[in-house]
């Protein structure tokens, strides 16, 4: 019997259709497969980078731990015991003494002249306030020094790194050490220290903070009369641990903390001792008087004597300065 040819094409269309959905479902199966192999993959990678993020802010946290345990550590430390721990460093500046400081008179480097004040100095050199004090009154004390009228005691500190960011203090003080170790001159020591705090070239502490290369800073060396080739070899950190050494000991010592104002019982730079008494600089203010002026009131010399090798301050070495206040 014959086939109806409607019959016929009608089951194909039939067929057809199935055929199509079944091949929709298959491809729609297979995309699903595909999407949820794409979730595990990408589920893997989210647990992996979780998980290495994890392991760097645990090993970010235990060193800000292991930091603050140090500096805590640092902090309960007695005098005596800072002290030691600077005596023990292994590579110290030939120049500084047991307390850090490196004495400079007409004589040179560790020569004291007998009968005349001790100036000390104690300094970072990215402090503003101490940039400010050389500027003012460093010609003054190398005039007075030359002549032989007083002696000088540097301390170079970097405890203000984080007011740059690349440890601006800890590389000039390294290299202000350096050169008083390998330049016997010690006008060049002092030139260089001029040259970093010139105004123009010291730069802006925390947010202002403008970077200052190495080379830069040798530059400035070179200008003082260093030669090329010690200056070459003043910016490796070689006394590193001896200024973080050195910066928990200093602040430490009770006769060189504030004894007025807001920072009463702490340490601040610049310091200026006088025969060993702090010379508080809050005074000269008080009396009206400029730094330079005000410097020479408390060691008894009259302005117009400075650098007159026959006439030698009143406080002598070992009387105290002078009180700006009350004039005792």
């Amino acid at each position: 019997m014959a086939q109806d040819p409607k019959k016929t094409v009608r089951r194909k269309s039939r067929a057809d259709r199935r055929a199509a959905e079944e091949a929709l479902a298959r491809a729609a199966e297979e995309k699903a497969a595909k999407e949820r192999k794409q979730q595990t993959i990408i589920g893997v990678i989210a647990v992996a980078i979780v998980a290495v993020l994890v392991i760097v802010a645990g090993i970010a946290v235990f060193n800000s731990t292991r930091k603050s345990a140090e500096e805590q550590a640092k902090a309960n430390m007695s005098v005596t015991e800072a002290y030691n721990a600077v005596q023990a460093v292994s590579v110290k500046p030939e120049r500084a003494d047991k307390k850090g400081g490196i004495l400079i008179s007409k004589d040179g480097y560790g020569k004291s002249v007998e009968g005349v004040p001790t100036v000390q100095v104690y300094m970072d050199f990215i402090c503003p306030g101490c940039g400010s004090l050389n500027r003012q009154l460093d010609p003054t004390l190398i005039k007075l020094m030359d002549a032989g009228q007083l002696n000088l005691d540097l301390h170079f500190l970097s405890f203000m790194d984080s007011y740059s960011t690349d440890d601006y203090s800890s590389r000039v003080a390294n290299s202000a050490l350096y050169i008083a170790d390998h330049d016997d001159d010690p006008n060049h020591l002092l030139e260089y220290i001029k040259n970093v705090y010139a105004d123009g070239f010291q730069p802006e502490e925390g947010s202002s903070y403008k970077s200052v290369s190495d080379d830069k800073l040798k530059e400035q060396a070179v200008a003082a009369g260093v030669s090329q080739a010690v200056a070459d070899k003043a910016y490796g950190r070689d006394y590193q641990d001896w200024l973080d050494a050195m910066n928990t000991y200093t602040p430490k010592r009770k006769e060189l903390l504030n004894t007025t104002g807001s920072y009463a019982g702490s340490f601040t730079t610049p310091t200026v001792m006088i025969n060993g008494t702090r010379w508080n600089l809050s005074d000269v203010s008080t009396a009206g008087l400029s730094v330079t002026d005000g410097f020479l009131q408390s060691i008894g010399l009259d302005s117009s004597k400075v650098g007159d090798a026959n006439t030698l301050p009143s406080i002598g070495s070992d009387k105290q300065p002078i009180s700006l206040t009350t004039g005792e």
